[in-house]
């Protein structure tokens, strides 16, 4: 069991400039307790929402009604689950019930007639199965939407801002999302978009045959989770700006900055990478930020201690000499760079898809150029700038639509410290 604390903040250096407004890192490193010996797990309401259109037939939806029936088994009597199949035509297969014994055996059969056939209603079949969490939400538990797609959503509303927003709106009434896309041939920075915006995860499912794996993955996950929607609130003083470098969706506001970090199983680590804006100041003096973690039951507020965990990061204005001799945190550092790099990555992704072949190899050359900057003799930073370069060639040429999905989750997985399959980890590398 982890005796860390919730929450651990560090600056990447103290100092700041007397005579001009200086940028400073911070990162956040979150920790979830573990779940208690022989607990009692937190109830969970479960919507699978499963793509049937044409081009879902064969290997992909068989697995994939498989694993909706095996993942059943892993819920009891105090859970809630439904199953909604959509292609043009949105159908509640399983009406939202409790995970009796026999809910589950007549579920077993609804779901083995769910055929392949017509369009890619995505949001149509998701908002239906949001409606069947959200008429029995479980108040003390995790309500999530699992949804699978193959496909570009071609019906009802397929615009990928509009779609986060209703995932947002959702997370706000207690529905989280996650996504799956299967294949070579969803978009998966509107499923990204959507599972971000919605407190959950976003898996690309290379193959049918993996299909079992990350669904299984998922749903072991929300069994585990214990501390419901967990957010960072940073408080500024007036002259301070604060944004958020890591990947997670922030509301920014005129003295305060909320990010959300959705759910946290047991043990889970999580990393934050803020970066500060600092005005000028009199030598000598400080200024700061306070961040705060919450969450919706105070599972993560310290024993002993009435409040949530509130850390203060100081700064001392100094002069040039000093800023300029100043020490840096490597930690932070490192951390910067991996967020900087799956930036990168990403946005290489974009113009390779595009064929601006030129414009990717140029973003990767330049964050490389801009970690060495700092990186010294740091091996880790040092390796992930080679990396960067090795990169450029590939990215300089088409590349298939699996590869350049590959490297989308790849360095998103990497920015939201998950592993290379998605799942959540529990110790810190």
């Amino acid at each position: 069991m982890t005796t860390q604390p919730a929450i651990v903040v560090t600056a990447d250096r103290h100092l700041i400039r007397s005579t001009a407004r200086s940028q400073r890192f911070v990162l956040v490193q979150v920790t979830a307790r573990a779940a208690a010996h022989q607990r009692e797990r937190l109830p969970v309401n479960l919507a699978f929402v499963l793509d049937r259109s044409g081009s879902m037939s064969g290997e992909k939806i068989d697995l994939a009604k498989q694993t909706i029936v095996s993942a059943l088994d892993h819920l009891d009597e105090g859970d809630r689950f439904s199953v909604i199949a959509y292609d043009d035509i949105v159908d509640v297969v399983v009406e939202g019930t409790a995970a009796s014994a026999e809910a589950r055996r007549l579920a077993v059969s609804r779901i083995g007639s769910i055929d392949a056939r017509g369009s890619t209603n995505l949001s149509g079949g998701w908002l239906r199965g949001a409606e069947q969490v959200a008429g029995h939400l479980a108040a003390d538990g995790v309500n999530r939407c699992l949804v699978m797609t193959d496909g570009l959503a071609n019906m009802g509303i397929t615009d990928a801002t509009e779609l986060a927003r209703h995932a947002s709106e959702l997370r706000a009434r207690g529905v989280s999302t996650t996504t799956f896309g299967i294949g070579a041939d969803f978009d998966e920075v509107l499923l990204q978009s959507m599972a971000d915006a919605g407190g959950g995860h976003f898996y690309f499912v290379r193959d049918a045959a993996t299909i079992r794996d990350h669904i299984t993955s998922e749903v072991g996950e929300t069994l585990e989770v214990v501390a419901r929607d967990v957010e960072l609130e940073i408080v500024m003083p007036r002259g301070v700006e604060v944004e958020t470098i890591s990947p997670q969706p922030a509301r920014l506001g005129a003295s305060r900055v909320v990010v959300t970090l959705g759910d946290l199983v047991s043990e889970q680590v999580l990393d934050v990478v803020l970066r500060a804006t600092l005005p000028y100041g009199e030598i000598g003096t400080e200024t700061g930020i306070v961040i705060g973690l919450r969450d919706r039951d105070g599972a993560l507020v310290p024993a002993g201690r009435a409040s949530a965990n509130d850390e203060r990061v100081a700064w001392t204005y100094a002069d040039h000499a000093a800023n300029d001799s100043q020490a840096r945190e490597v930690a932070v550092d490192r951390a910067v760079a991996v967020q900087f790099a799956a930036r990168a990555r990403q946005e290489a992704v974009r113009r390779n898809g595009a064929g601006d072949y030129q414009g990717a190899r140029d973003v990767l050359e330049a964050t490389a150029r801009r970690i060495k900057s700092y990186a010294g003799r740091d091996e880790r930073m040092r390796a992930l700038v080679r990396d960067l370069l090795e990169e450029q060639e590939r990215f300089a040429a088409p590349m298939p639509a699996l590869m350049l999905k590959e490297a989308h989750f790849a360095s998103g997985n990497a920015s939201r410290l998950r592993s290379a399959t998605g799942q959540a980890l529990k110790h810190r590398v």
